[in-house]
């Protein structure tokens, strides 16, 4: 069973950082590329960022390219985020994803808040 579990969310003031963290189990992490995704209150999700299987390639959305960087460590079968000058516009559930055979997945989320 494919399982991935966010946690690092938090209640943050405008300009701090967070590193969100995703554990992956039940798949061949290092063989799939990997996803955030954020929702916002009332808003559909947002495609945040990409990161290829080898991290050979990475994509960002604009609103947070440059404040934004995402890594993997496969060995540990976990997906990160770091998120620097955060804006009360990030507030959001966080969660990583991942397209398994065909398949999309979530995880649960981790909230961010960013208010001051």
């Amino acid at each position: 069973e494919v399982q991935l579990v966010e946690s690092g969310g938090g209640l943050v003031q405008p300009g701090d950082s967070l590193r969100l963290s995703c554990a992956a189990s039940g798949f061949a992490f290092g063989n799939v590329a990997m996803s955030w995704v954020r929702q916002a209150p009332g808003m559909g999700p947002e495609w945040i960022s990409t990161i290829t299987r080898n991290s050979d390639s990475i994509a960002y959305a604009n609103s947070v390219k440059g404040r934004f960087t995402i890594s993997r460590d496969n060995a540990k079968n976990t997906l990160y985020l770091q998120m620097n000058s955060l804006k009360p516009e990030d507030t959001a559930v966080y969660y990583c994803q991942a397209n398994v055979l065909g398949r999309t997945t979530r995880g649960q989320g981790t909230q961010v808040t960013v208010s001051s």
